[in-house]
Order: C-alpha cells, then sequence, then structure tokens
C-alpha cells in the first residue's frame, strides 16, 4: 500500500476522486510496496487500480490514457532501507547531538540510488530485491565500490559478511544495469596499490561502469579520529596521479575520462583542477566531482541573462572548501553580469571547521555572516543547504533567515537559477 499525499489540479488522479490520504493498494491485482511498484505498473495505457479512500471506502477504477498523460499524483516516501555497515568514516556517526531525527539514520538503499543518485554499498540486498532491480531495470545505480579487494572492502565497512562487489556488479551487469560508482580514500587503507587495483578492476569490469570517483575521506569533529583520519597533501596527490593514470588509459581506449578525482581531492593536494572536458557529461557533479567546471560552464552559457545583475552588489555564500574555489566561477561571473560580487565564506559552528561543504553550512551561521551586511543587493545562498521543507541543517526555517537579513536572499546551486522570480 502507498499513501497519496498530493493531487495535481486537472490531472487524471483528480477526475477520478484521489485526494491526499488516498491508499493505493493494487495495478492489475498486484500489491503496492512503494514508488518502484507504482511506476512499473503505471507505465501502460490502460491499467485497474484498487483504491482505499480516507473514509475507509475501497474502489476498484479502471484508467485509459495517453502515455506522455501524467497520473499526477504524489506518493509519501519510502521506509529507508537501514544501512548495514559500521563504516569508521560514516558521517551520520559524525553528527553532533541535536540535530533532526532523519540525519541519525544511516540509509544504505538501492531505490534511492536510483532514483536520486544516492550511493549505496549494496549489502543489504534480499534475493528479492535483486529480482526488482533486474525486473525493473533500475540502471543506472550509483554504488559505494569503495575497494575491489574483498578483505579490504569488508575492512572499510566493517561489515564481514559484505559480498564480493565484483560478482554482486557482474551479475546485474548480465542484465543490462549500468553504473555509477565512487571510492571513499581512506589513507593506508585503500589508498596506493589498493587504490590503483580498484581503478583497475573497475576499468576492466567493461562499460557497464560508467564513471568511477575518487573521493577523500571527511571527518566531523565528532568522528571516529582514533580508527580514521583524513588525507595529507602528499597522499592527495599520490592518489590524482593514479585517477589521472587511469582516465588517460580510458581516453585512449574510450575516448572518454572515466575515472575522476573529485574537486576536494584537488584543493587538498594543491592542485589545479582538470579542465572541463575531463568530466564528459558531469555524471557525478552532486558528488563534488567537476563542480568548479560545471558552474563555470553554466555562466558561460548563460553569459547574456546576468545582465539583470548589473550594478548591484551581491553577496555569494558558500563554505570553506568551495570558498577556495570559487574565485574561479565569481571572476566570470563578475565580467557577465557587470555586478559586484563577494565571496563571503563561512565556517561550520555545528560540525566543526573539518566540515566544510556548503551544503551542510547551518543557517544560523549564514544569518550571522548576513544580518549586518545593509550594504549588499542580493544574498545568494546554497540552494543545496535546505531540504524539502525549507530547513538548514540545524531546523532553522529559510523562512526566518530570510526575515531577519536586511537583503533579498535567494537560493542557488547553480547561479542562473537565481535569476529565476
Amino acid at each position: 500500500m502507498i499513501r497519496v499525499t498530493s493531487v495535481v489540479h486537472g490531472s487524471i488522479a483528480e477526475e477520478i476522486g484521489l485526494v491526499p490520504g488516498s491508499e493505493l493498494l493494487t495495478v492489475n491485482g498486484r500489491e503496492l510496496e512503494d514508488f518502484l511498484d507504482w511506476e512499473y505498473h503505471t507505465a501502460d495505457e490502460e491499467f485497474t487500480i484498487e483504491v482505499r479512500q480516507p473514509d475507509g471506502t475501497e474502489m476498484e477504477i479502471e484508467i485509459e490514457r495517453d502515455l506522455e498523460d501524467p497520473i499526477g499524483v504524489a506518493l509519501e516516501p519510502p521506509r529507508i532501507r537501514r544501512c548495514a555497515n559500521r563504516c569508521d568514516f560514516c558521517f551520520v556517526d559524525g553528527n553532533p547531538a541535536g540535530l533532526r531525527e532523519v540525519l541519525y539514520i544511516r540509509d544504505d538503499d538501492y531505490r534511492l540510488s536510483f532514483r536520486y543518485g544516492n550511493f549505496a554499498t549494496l549489502t543489504n540486498l534480499k534475493p528479492w530485491d535483486v529480482e526488482r532491480i533486474i525486473a525493473y531495470r533500475l540502471s543506472p545505480l550509483y554504488v559505494s565500490v569503495h575497494a575491489t579487494d574483498l578483505v579490504v572492502r569488508r575492512y572499510l565497512l566493517r561489515n564481514p559478511t559484505a559480498p564480493d562487489i565484483l560478482p554482486q556488479l557482474r551479475a546485474f551487469a548480465d542484465h543490462g544495469i549500468q553504473f555509477h560508482t565512487q571510492i571513499v580514500m581512506s589513507p593506508e587503507v585503500n589508498d596506493g596499490a589498493i587504490l590503483d587495483r580498484s581503478l583497475r578492476d573497475l576499468f576492466e569490469f567493461g562499460p557497464e561502469v560508467l564513471s568511477v570517483s575518487v573521493v577523500p575521506v571527511g571527518l566531523t569533529e565528532f568522528s571516529k579520529h582514533s580508527r580514521c583520519r583524513e588525507p595529507t597533501a602528499a597522499e592527495c596527490a599520490a592518489a590524482v596521479a593514479t585517477v589521472e593514470k587511469w582516465g588517460a588509459e580510458s581516453r585512449a581506449t574510450r575516448d572518454a575520462t572515466w575515472a575522476s578525482g573529485a574537486d576536494e581531492l584537488y584543493l587538498r593536494a594543491g592542485l589545479e583542477l582538470p579542465p572541463e572536458a575531463a568530466y564528459g557529461t558531469f555524471d557525478q557533479f552532486e558528488n563534488g566531482v567537476g563542480a568548479v567546471r560545471f558552474l563555470q560552464r553554466g555562466v558561460r552559457e548563460a553569459a547574456d541573462q546576468f545582465g539583470a545583475w548589473r550594478g548591484k552588489r551581491i553577496g555569494v555564500v558558500t563554505g570553506t572548501s568551495m570558498g577556495a574555489l570559487m574565485p574561479q566561477v565569481l571572476a566570470p561571473l563578475r565580467q557577465a553580469s557587470g555586478a559586484d560580487i563577494e565571496l563571503i565564506v563561512v565556517e561550520n559552528s555545528v560540525f566543526g571547521g573539518r566540515v566544510t561543504t556548503a551544503g551542510l553550512l547551518p543557517g544560523r551561521d549564514m544569518l550571522e555572516a548576513l544580518k549586518g551586511r545593509t550594504d549588499l543587493d542580493l544574498a545568494l545562498i546554497p540552494g543545496e543547504a535546505v531540504n524539502d521543507d525549507q530547513l538548514f541543517i540545524d531546523n532553522l526555517p529559510l523562512t526566518d533567515l530570510v526575515a531577519q537579513v536586511p537583503m533579498p536572499v535567494k537560493l542557488s546551486k547553480y547561479f542562473v537559477d537565481a535569476l529565476d522570480e
């Protein structure tokens, strides 16, 4: 059973009488568990659904539609599949006390991997999960490999029953499933020769592995520092060399840079980022891979739209990580817009200075940075810093921040999105 949370006005769903709170029971007699079942079994022109309305009335409805016509319902999110691992670098275990309850859920859900690009380890799959992935053709999946050596991978995951990842991926690949993969690099564990072997194994796996990213492990002030540490500049530089070796190999044989390091890896190593062309279609942009080049491209392609900002004083709020890289983006943005753009770098008071990503900035830290800035005409704050309920990581509502600062505020991920009214 799946519960409807909202119905689009004028849609098929409204026409047949669905309302928020309606329970979708079956499609063509097949019971429904989550959005995957609903989307798969309603991908036809004709089907029959069983519904239980909020007043308890049950009814059977036959639907006929053109395939391009959406049904028009939003569904409650599925119950999140919990993680079976206990990684030393797990960010959830590095959370301080007092945050939202959902932030303490260690998720590892293949459904969210397919739908949202969340990375999953695939260590908690049951036989029927495997059957669903294959039957529903959930491709591509985003998979945290970390190491192809089974012993090292089990050590990293702190999971002695984790399956051997390459045979597991092959079983899916034989049914047409493809993967974007990541390796979170923990120094003295899966770097060096282990990293080189992992990249070799994934490259030799074949074209079903669409990409691999190498991301340096990141810790909060509350993480397990006795068990895990962040890599040094030299260790990051060595990892970059290994990644670029396999990137060169893939360009020579596949005409694409298949392996990439996260921007953070280059930043910590003190090295210049690869050129824009190296990132292809930016498949792992939201994993911090090619974020700077992606933003630069967006500014360049939308340059003629930024004239609306000419003469304005604009503050761009970001975390300390992007603070070191953002000048490369803001220079062309200043030129395109004619605006006076100031970079406002904010340090994280909730997780500590080790957590540098803009998406985890607390609302109160941004509020503190902006509340006295009467000299700004506009402030842009990271769009990824609020959740679907418009709450920051520290539970401050976006509306509270907006009400307490002296300038208009816009959420922005790509700059051009801040031009929309």
